[in-house]
This record gives C-alpha cells, structure tokens and sequence, in this order.
C-alpha cells in the first residue's frame, strides 16, 4: 500500500484517504443502497480499507448498509462507528449520552446492525457535557476487555478532554472537522493529537463538498440536502465563499489536478499522524480521492494556499447554533 499511514499507535497501516460512508443514507439526498454498496467494495478493492460510519447515519441505516457490504469481506476492512448522539423514532435529535451503561447499549446495537463481532475504532460521537470524560472512556475500555472493540476514538472532543481521556485509557483516533475552509484545529486539537501519538481522522475534508468545485449555486443541492440549512452556504455567505474557492480553484488547475485533491493533499500535509475521510457514493470520485495522497505539496505551495485560503478565510460558522453546542473544541 503507497503512502500507507498508521492508525495511532496501533500496528494499524491504512491507506491515508479513507472512506466516510455517511452520505450514503441520509444528508445529502435519496439513498442508493446498491450503489453504496458497489462503492464500498471499489473501494477494498482498491487498498481504501478504513471505513466510517456511526450509528445516527440514518438512524442506523448507515450500519445495516456497511454491514451488508462487508459480508465476507470483513476482514478485508478497518471498520470505524460511533456512540453518543441519540435520535428518537422519527429521526429526530434528542440529546448526548456518554452514560456509561448507554456505551454498553449502544456498542451492542452496533455490532448487531454491523454484523460484526468486533469493532476496530469505536468513537464517541460527541462528548456528553454532564458526565465526566473518565466515567465514559472507562466504560469503553470494559468494552476493549471484553473483544468488542479494538481501540477507542473520541469525535469533536478538545485538547483538554484528550488528555483527560487518555489518562483513562490508550486513544487512537481523534475525529473532527479539517479542511481548508475550516482550519480553527490545527493550533489546538492536531498539536496535541502528534504529541499524545493519535491519529487526527479529518472529516469533511472537501468541506461538505464545497472544495470539490462541484457545487456553484444552491440549487446544485437536493431539496432535502441539509446543507440547505449550513451557515456557509447561506445567501450571505455563500458568495463570499465561492470567491475563495474560484481561487483555490485556479491554484489547483496550475498544478495540474482536481480542486478535490487539493484540498486533500492540503488535509494530508497537516502530518503524518492525520488521515482523512472524505464521504463519496461515486467510485469514479473515489479514484479521484484516493490519489490526492500522491500529491506532495511543496513549502512554497503551502505558503501560497495559507494565503489564497487563511484560517477565518470562509465565511459562516461549522454548523447551525445547535451544532455548534455540542462541539467540544
């Protein structure tokens, strides 16, 4: 495997673009479970081994659907899903939960929709505000006693709340946000990320699929896309940001590849302890993704993207006021 990176500190290799899955049953338009399914075998087939899901995709869905893919091929894969954001019967959200038997719970739930006997990263979604980090990360690690979970990940969680958790037990995998169009981790959470020996897992590194290029108006969107509703793509902001991205556009043309691969190859040049995951349902785009990690951005390179696109550069927050609640940085 080229330019394989390894999962923490784990004797884990994976090929540094991985594959998030989520897209594949809610948020961005109506499903296709056969083409998701065609997807993530393209993508074992190609070394993109390092699969995520979380059991609110699809309020399980996402699950069920990256179970049935891995049918037989379990082995073939490094399977990633998440606990903490609960949702009631009708999708709705209905809160955090790091109470340390809602982990048992939730582990158990999916390991059945998985149909897997064990998890290979297990991750906090999101971490519960009224109970203590330590509380919740010891009742992962009773999970990784008892063969259900292989190592453990913490998702949106602060530098602070790192340290904490890993005072508890090993952490091999931090995921948050990363992307040039939302860089307020790399002072804070990826420093600390190198320094503890995590891997810092960057999803939503093409930005929702804004730094694709691909997606010029609003109504390039599904009538029920949820990024209808992201600050960053509001009629106030939305201008600003395609203004940045016309000229990080222009510097990939310049070198000679896709503004997504750019944007990847930018995610990846954040150190050899970050990966990224970006989201696709297209083995064509997966391609596309997955080469980006031969893209080696030289220092003059990095210097003139830090200033086509600064931290701060695009305009909106990450997510509506709620989503911004429940982010622990």
């Amino acid at each position: 495997m080229s330019k394989a990176r390894k999962l923490g500190r784990t004797d884990i290799t994976i090929h540094p673009v991985g594959l998030g899955c989520m897209g594949m049953s809610e948020f961005y338009g109506a499903a296709d479970e056969a083409g998701s399914i065609r997807t993530i075998h393209h993508a074992l087939d190609a070394g993109v081994t390092f699969l995520d899901t979380a059991d609110m995709y699809g309020s399980g869905a996402n699950e069920e659907l990256v179970g049935k893919a891995l049918k037989g091929r379990r082995d073939q894969a490094v399977l990633a899903t998440k606990f903490a954001i609960k949702r009631g019967e009708n999708g709705a959200f209905t809160g955090i939960s790091g109470d340390p038997a809602y982990v048992k719970e939730a582990c158990d739930g999916s390991l059945k929709r998985l149909g897997v006997n064990h998890i290979d990263l297990y991750y906090q979604h999101r971490v519960d505000p009224e109970i203590p980090i330590e509380d919740t990360v010891g009742a992962m690690a009773e999970l990784v006693k008892a063969g259900k979970v292989k190592h453990l990940g913490l998702s949106e969680a602060s530098a602070d709340t790192l340290r904490r958790a890993s005072a508890v037990h090993p952490i091999t995998a931090v995921q948050s946000e990363l992307s040039l169009w939302s860089r307020d981790l790399e002072t804070t959470v990826l420093p600390a990320c190198k320094e503890l020996g995590i891997s810092f897992v960057a999803y939503s590194p093409l930005g929702r699929g804004f730094l694709s290029g691909k997606i010029k108006s609003v109504d390039d969107l599904a009538p029920d896309d949820y990024r209808r509703h992201n600050p960053r793509f509001q009629p106030d902001t939305f201008p600003k940001n395609l203004e940045v991205l016309a000229k990080v556009e222009a510097f990939a043309a310049r070198r000679g590849c896709s503004p997504a691969q750019l944007a990847l190859a930018w995610v990846l040049s954040r150190g050899e302890h970050v990966v990224a995951i970006p989201g696709t349902r297209s083995t064509r785009r997966l391609d596309e993704n997955a080469s980006a990690a031969d893209i080696e951005l030289s220092e003059a390179e990095l210097s003139q993207l830090d200033e086509l696109a600064p931290p701060g550069a695009f305009a909106g927050t990450r997510y509506p006021e709620q989503g911004m609640q429940i982010v622990n940085g």
